[in-house]
């Protein structure tokens, strides 16, 4: 035997080596979050178990314990009884040694039944050392990302292929071990080394040492201090979230998580697989099961409530059909999301973004037929396209499809047609379609004629068992409460607009005037074509569909004025407010009050000023910055009125925002300046007292963003007006 089969070998473990080193780094991360849970879901389970009176334990045991004389000897929780123990128990007047080990086996039975239920929620307001311990575990496999996750899935791959065949080439290490070797075993030696040869030229080609070695140094790699993870956490709260629902193994229910769907549709997307290869963000369980849904089923709606991420799902499918050598997609969204989908592609996905909109649009067209990539286009601009040519494009993605149920409609025809000739159609609503059969039913007969033709609204009752059924092929919904274990969790969402051709001559002319307070509220100066104003209004009718209340953070008084009214006049929802600093403290509390108290959708109108201290407004689980704040610590103030304490719904916060001028300036020089500051200064009780000490000035800042604007537009400088 040469030398080329030793080296072979030697190669052989040196990329096994790599793979169990790896393998081993992630575990010690694994295991890092495991103790820093432990201490904090112990505490947790006790403190539900303090809460559990002893009567529960009747729960367990059918009624059959007389459980009378333990409660009058004190024993009030079954923590109380778990502490007192056997011989305490004994102790009480009328409980025998049987009735103790049934007491204390139906309290150890509660016991179990909260450490699997119990959730942990990471207070970011007031961070403890056992928080902090654990969202710097967590911190390690956050940042470490999809790669990492990855590179240990191969590595663990590898190692299974690679450890039997170093074994049955060891004789071939060494030259007298091989000359005693029989036969079949020299042959089978000589065969592992070819193997080896194969699998590590293989893994070289796929970068497989290259990927083992930085995955490992990422695992290795701490934060660069506590500040710096709780500031992670609090940017990417969803991916801790879900790591350390994996990581605990406390996933949502299976059934929920999977929409319940029948038993055969649910096992036909369990098979079907996914490839991540070119996303660059990882999925929940739920989100990765409505990808599969999508890809299984071909055409189909995925309907999850707001807020539980239909775009990265929708990203997923076009990053797995990519993989696959599908080069077109098209995504087709109302105006106000354009913006919003291009960026979330680019930022989630490899995949190349072509915009469809504005006058080069048929250009763009022209260039996307040609390239390849995702275009993004809207319901009026799909329009005035040329129709589909068959496969060409692997998946038509229709946001806000609720807006095309209107058979009739002019975009609605469009849309369809589309639909039929796409190999694959993904339709995607947070209103619950459920409850408008006819509605539905119009949607459906996009995706698959002969089901829409089989739903008859006498037969299946809109939300029946029957209903859910007969959709199941082409319907996945599922509710925040089914598959969030976090509740409450905090998720907030940059909804970028373009100005529409009025905001922009609004906007022109209070840079023109040098009026700042102006040019921060030109987007809502001409209501009736405001971009933002309509985004506005479909966050709040969303809201209003799936039960939940709203709050509309403004610094400006006439702002809130035209909100309230554009919000009148859609109708439908309950209006409380404005609340600004002229009302009088003792209103303020009853109007939260009564915001809390209504009946159905409900919108409370705030002065972020006024609202953003001091009030608790935890009835809203929708909260909408109308426009970026100067001071960073206003905004946190605000949102963390709706996210606290009492919160028993996940909150999303939606902060508006127009590109191209006064919102994207102040975004960009606040995150690039006092992002990490202002996130620690906010966990000192002294920067609390007094905010002002650590915001940028507000008069320099507005000096220098008004001159900028200026400049870029070629307008007049007329001066600073820091008028509101």
């Amino acid at each position: 035997m040469g030398r080329g089969e030793r080296e072979d070998i030697a190669r052989g473990g040196r990329l096994l080596e790599a793979a169990r080193a790896l393998a081993g780094d992630h575990g010690r991360a694994v295991d890092a979050v495991r103790a820093a849970l432990a201490p904090i879901q112990d505490a947790a389970v006790r403190q539900e178990l303090d809460a559990l009176p002893v009567a529960r334990l009747q729960d367990v045991t059918g009624g059959r314990l007389r459980l009378g004389g333990v409660e009058k000897s004190g024993l009030r929780s079954v923590g109380g009884v778990l502490d007192a123990g056997p011989y305490r128990l004994r102790q009480i007047p009328g409980v025998g040694q049987r009735t103790a080990d049934q007491i204390l086996a139906a309290a150890r039975r509660l016991s179990e039944a909260v450490h699997e239920t119990v959730a942990v929620h990471i207070d970011v307001d007031r961070p403890e050392p056992a928080t902090t311990a654990l969202v710097t575990a967590l911190h390690v496999l956050v940042e470490a990302g999809p790669d990492a996750r990855r590179a240990v899935d191969r590595a663990d791959g590898l190692a299974e292929r690679l450890g039997p065949l170093l074994e049955d080439a060891r004789p071939v290490g060494a030259r007298l071990r091989m000359l005693v070797a029989g036969k079949e075993k020299r042959a089978r030696a000589l065969d592992a080394v070819a193997g080896i040869r194969a699998l590590v030229e293989e893994a070289e080609r796929a970068g497989l040492p290259e990927l083992f070695a930085q995955a490992s140094v990422d695992l290795l790699r701490g934060p660069a201090s506590d500040v710096a993870a709780w500031v992670d956490f609090e940017l990417r709260s969803a991916e801790y979230y879900s790591l350390l629902a994996e990581v605990s193994g406390r996933m949502p229910d299976t059934a929920a998580a999977e929409g319940f769907l029948p038993d055969g549709i649910a096992e036909r997307v369990r098979a079907q697989r996914l490839d991540d290869s070119r996303r660059r963000v990882s999925l929940r369980g739920y989100q990765a099961f409505g990808a599969r849904f999508a890809l299984a089923q071909r055409k189909v709606i995925l309907g999850d409530e707001m807020g539980l991420g239909k775009t990265i799902q929708a990203i997923a499918v076009m990053a797995h059909l990519a993989a696959e050598g599908r080069s077109h997609f098209l995504v087709v969204c109302p105006a106000s999301v354009l913006v919003n989908w291009t960026r979330e592609i680019e930022a989630r996905s490899a995949l190349r973004v072509a915009v469809l909109h504005g006058p080069d649009r048929h250009d763009a067209f022209a260039d996307w037929k040609g390239r390849g990539g995702v275009a993004v286009t809207t319901f009026d601009a799909l329009r005035g396209f040329p129709g589909p040519d068959g496969a060409e494009v692997g998946v038509l993605v229709v946001d806000e499809a609720h807006s095309v149920k209107n058979p009739k409609a002019k975009r609605s025809r469009a849309v369809a047609l589309w639909a039929e000739h796409c190999d694959r159609a993904l339709f995607m609503t947070g209103t619950p379609m459920e409850n408008r059969v006819a509605e539905f039913r119009n949607l459906v007969g996009m995706l698959d004629p002969r089901l829409a033709q089989s739903l008859d609204e006498r037969d299946t009752p809109a939300g029946s068992v029957g209903f859910r059924q007969a959709v199941a092929p082409v319907y996945l919904r599922r509710n925040q409460q089914d598959v969030l274990t976090e509740l409450p969790s905090l998720q907030q969402t940059d909804e970028w607009e373009e100005p529409s051709p009025s905001d922009e001559e609004a906007y022109r002319e209070a840079v023109r005037a040098g009026n700042f307070m102006a040019m921060r509220r030109a987007a809502y100066a001409r209501p009736e074509t405001s971009a933002k104003l309509g985004r506005l209004r479909e966050i709040v009718r969303e809201a209003g569909e799936n039960g939940q209340r709203t709050v509309v953070f403004s610094h400006f008084k006439d702002v809130l004025g035209v909100v309230r009214e554009a919000l009148a006049e859609d109708g439908g929802t309950t209006l409380f407010g404005p609340l600004t600093g002229s009302v009088p403290a003792g209103r303020r509390q009853r109007i939260v009050d009564d915001f809390g108290a209504a009946d159905g959708p409900a919108v409370l109108l705030a002065q972020i000023q006024a609202a953003g201290v001091g009030l608790n407004l935890q009835a809203a689980s929708v909260v909408v910055l109308c426009e970026p704040q100067i001071k960073p610590t206003t905004e946190h103030q605000a949102v963390a009125r709706a996210h606290r304490m009492g919160q028993v719904r996940p909150v999303r916060v939606h902060r508006l925002l127009a590109t191209g001028g006064v919102d994207e300036r102040l975004v960009r020089m606040l995150e690039r300046k006092t992002r990490l500051f202002d996130a620690y200064a906010r966990r000192s009780a002294v920067a609390e007292a007094t905010p002002d000490a650590v915001d940028v000035s507000d008069l320099d800042l507005a000096r220098r963003i008004v001159e900028e604007e200026q400049e870029r537009l070629g307008v007049t400088d007329a001066g600073l007006t820091a008028s509101g």
